[in-house]
């Protein structure tokens, strides 16, 4: 018969002992989770029980729940009409604002060859929001002589919100001899906040002439305000008694830079570009006269 050899004998007893002391271990895990089962199960007549008392409960009738004493009236047509009246529009509306604004955009001078030179711009308004009396002015004066003034009275109409649509009268009192316009036009503000003025003129004899400005208000700081400004002037027929031409006749640019010392008074300092265009440079030639002017200015911004 054979026999096992010591060492297979010591690894088998070895299993043995290993086995033996895991045993207790096995068997004490399953009556643990035995015993946790059992209490979980014991636990759900408790929650059954609370659960039911809670429903009993919930079915059980309140006395608070019951009907009120007083009971809430039904609301009647009579309550509905006076919590919402009928409204009067008409008695609403506000008889409208008579307004007026008067405002210098150019009080300035400067100092040329010929002498001291001085230039004004302004315009005033008289009205409401929807419609207003314009008056607009513009001249210059160099050495002392007026080298051209005008006046314009318009009745202006708003048509949206940004632009409003004019028309009256214009009267040159220079240079040259005085002569009167019809005149209309639009003004407002064009997309990108530019203040846009473009106004045609029909005069005595056919003679048809434009005028378009654009400005822009840079706000640098609260104060300091950067305003640059670009004019256009256009003729349809030759007018060689007033020294204009056919086409395009001069254009002005200019950049003026204003502290509001108030919002009402503001000074200011810029440079200004004059120039005379196609035909009506070459008669300014003929005349001996410059075609192009650069100045310094100073003056100011007032309104009231």
């Amino acid at each position: 018969m054979n026999t096992l050899s010591p060492a297979p004998l010591r690894l088998a007893s070895v299993l043995a002992a290993m086995l033996g002391a895991a045993a207790p271990a096995i068997a004490q895990h399953h009556d643990h989770a035995q015993h946790a089962r059992q209490a979980q199960d014991t636990s759900k007549p408790e929650e059954h029980a609370h659960h039911d008392h809670g429903a009993m409960s919930e079915a059980t009738p309140v006395a608070a729940s019951a009907a009120p004493r007083e009971p809430i009236p039904a609301v009647t047509a009579e309550d509905l009409a006076a919590a919402f009246p009928d409204i009067d529009h008409h008695a609403m509306q506000h008889a409208p604002a008579f307004n007026h604004k008067v405002t210098f955009n150019r009080l300035e001078a400067w100092d040329a060859d010929e002498g001291i030179g001085q230039a004004w711009e302004g315009v005033a308004w008289f009205g409401t929001d929807t419609g207003r009396l314009w008056l607009r002015s513009e001249g210059e004066r160099v050495g002392g002589h007026t080298e051209s003034a005008d006046l314009e009275a318009l009745y202006g109409r708003s048509v949206s919100p940004w632009w409003d649509v004019v028309a009256g009268v214009r009267h040159d009192f220079k240079p040259g001899d005085a002569r009167s316009w019809a005149a209309f036009g639009v003004q407002g503000m064009a997309p990108y906040r530019f203040e846009v003025s473009a106004t045609a003129y029909v005069g005595e004899g056919g003679q048809v002439a434009a005028n378009v400005e654009a400005e822009y208000t840079l706000r640098i700081t609260n104060r300091l305000i950067l305003q640059p400004l670009v004019e256009v002037d256009l003729a349809a027929k030759d007018d060689p008694a007033y020294g204009t031409a056919r086409g395009f006749t001069g254009i002005e640019t200019g950049l003026r830079l204003r502290y509001e010392v108030t919002r009402r008074f503001a000074p200011y300092v810029g440079v200004v570009h004059e120039r005379a265009l196609g035909d009506t440079a070459d008669l300014r030639r003929a005349e001996g006269e410059s075609t192009r002017d650069t100045r310094i200015v100073a003056g100011v911004r007032i309104w009231f």
